[in-house]
């Protein structure tokens, strides 16, 4: 598989402050990132309840949270982020035309200093078997763009009522991996050639975004369905993954904000509430920003190390994303082996100019 090129190599993750159009536009047109990210889509959407699927920023020290739902909320110190969101409403074609349009609008070649337009990393998700009908349709499209299409599998999302991550059980992430093998097989042998340009369906990079990892049999597990799926029919190509987002929300946090309440007897006391609502009813959701950081960068670190020892593996990048907000986080995701660092909470807080920020700084 074609190795995906990032160049600055700074992006945003897949988040709520990439859904639009707009949003997407106002991302690619940044000369500060180097590849844009879309919002994890399914084929036919995933029915947003603004009501139950809500974010908001808070203060790590105090828990004082924003309002839910609003961008670029929060006071200075709300440098974490709690999110009971599923995914985008928009579907993957929905997503695939808004690329489209970014396309066209490109001019005649890159920007000054850039060998290429920026990639795409479109972020889907759903069953194996819709991944692989996800993953047809991508590589259908990219003869119709300009720029590099790639294809991220979110497997991490702990917000889905009844639907654990896949990404935990290694036997769940082989399926899918297994099942994107054998389209690339079927693409090559109508191709007739494992050789093709860039635009051709032998080329449309595949990763996964793996969600925060707590334990070594985890890591275990993770390294367990690559491998397999390296050694796996038909075994004359490789493991389908060209690079990993680690890592996802650390699902099963939950914030509480007090109340006061009168009793029956007219005085009152102090009462704890769950700041978000959820589609569970308990408001518990995905973990964020600065507190995720230091989990984050262990991740990176020991995923990096646990491949790098597998030569049939060697081929995998890491986008390492959670908690980045500044020059020194990005740094810090370099220095534990990301080959590119993305941004989420702190792209909702301050909006895209985050990007330049941190390209300052370096």
């Amino acid at each position: 598989m074609a190795p995906l090129t990032i160049t600055p190599p700074l992006l945003n993750s897949a988040n709520p402050w990439c859904t639009t159009l707009e949003q997407l536009q106002e991302l690619y047109d940044s000369p500060h990132t180097g590849a844009i990210t879309t919002r994890t889509s399914l084929l036919d959407g995933f029915p947003h309840d603004p009501e139950v699927n809500q974010f908001a920023f808070f203060s790590p020290d105090s828990h004082d949270a924003s309002p839910p739902n609003v961008d670029q909320g929060g006071s200075p110190d709300a440098t974490g982020s709690l999110n009971t969101l599923g995914y985008s409403p928009i579907t993957l074609e929905g997503y695939l035309d808004f690329i489209k349009t970014i396309s066209e609008g490109l001019p005649p070649t890159p920007a000054t200093g850039r060998e290429h337009f920026k990639p795409v990393i479109i972020s889907v998700t759903g069953s194996p078997d819709d991944v692989v009908t996800c993953y047809k349709l991508i590589t259908s499209y990219q003869r119709e763009v300009r720029m590099v299409l790639a294809m991220e599998i979110n497997l991490s999302c702990p917000n889905i009522p009844g639907k654990p991550p896949p990404a935990y059980d290694s036997s769940s992430l082989l399926m899918y991996l297994e099942a994107l093998k054998f389209e690339i097989q079927r693409q090559v042998h109508i191709d007739g050639s494992p050789s093709r340009p860039h635009r051709g369906h032998m080329h449309v990079p595949i990763g996964i975004k793996t969600p925060p990892y707590t334990y070594q049999d985890q890591y275990n597990g993770l390294l367990e369905a690559l491998r397999a799926s390296a050694h796996a029919e038909p075994d004359h190509l490789p493991c389908p993954v060209t690079f990993i987002t680690s890592c996802n929300t650390l699902g099963s946090s939950l914030l509480l904000a007090p109340q006061l309440e009168s009793s029956s007897d007219g005085r009152s006391h102090e009462v704890y509430h769950h700041t978000l609502e959820s589609a569970t009813g308990t408001g518990i959701g995905g973990l964020a920003g600065a507190p995720l950081h230091p989990l984050a960068l262990g991740n990176v670190y020991t995923i990096k190390g646990l491949i790098f020892q597998h030569k049939d593996l060697e081929h995998i990048q890491i986008i390492g994303v959670g908690g980045v907000a500044d020059a020194a986080g990005y740094k810090r995701m370099r220095a534990v082996g990301a080959a590119a660092v993305g941004v989420g909470t702190a792209l909702g807080r301050k909006g895209v100019k985050i990007f330049e920020e941190i390209g300052k700084g370096l």
